[in-house]
């Protein structure tokens, strides 16, 4: 029955995520030098800070994974007894995934930015 209970906690957490990603992070608006600011001719703002929200929102939650696994980790080697070394593993495991593909992003940002490069005007 303990393994159910896991189950479904696991489940509504899944949906919980869920859930956060189709709302969305909060628009964030990202000052570059030498691009052009939201509102001018071409650009409206919610296009200019959709994408730096969304890039900006996944490194918080890569960023949050990783915190959680590591107070979980910390807490299980303190001995505290409201943690499991399930419970542990699965936000390793959360916190492991987000980064790979968080880093699989990047080098597909990088090397789209490498082709922009090399076109000819």
């Amino acid at each position: 029955m303990v393994e159910r209970a896991d189950i479904n906690s696991l489940l509504s957490q899944m949906r919980a995520i869920r859930a956060e990603i189709q709302q969305g992070p909060s628009p964030v608006e990202m000052q570059i030098p030498g691009v052009r600011k939201a509102g001018e001719a071409g650009i409206s703002k919610t296009e200019s800070s959709s994408f730096a929200a969304l890039l900006k929102g996944a490194v918080d939650k890569v960023n949050e994974h990783q915190l959680q696994a590591s107070r979980l980790r910390e807490a299980y080697e303190r001995g505290d007894p409201s943690v499991d070394l399930p419970q542990v593993m699965i936000q390793a495991q959360k916190a492991s995934v987000s980064f790979q593909a968080m880093t699989q992003v990047r080098n597909r940002l990088v090397a789209a930015y490498e082709d922009i490069m090399k076109m000819t005007i």
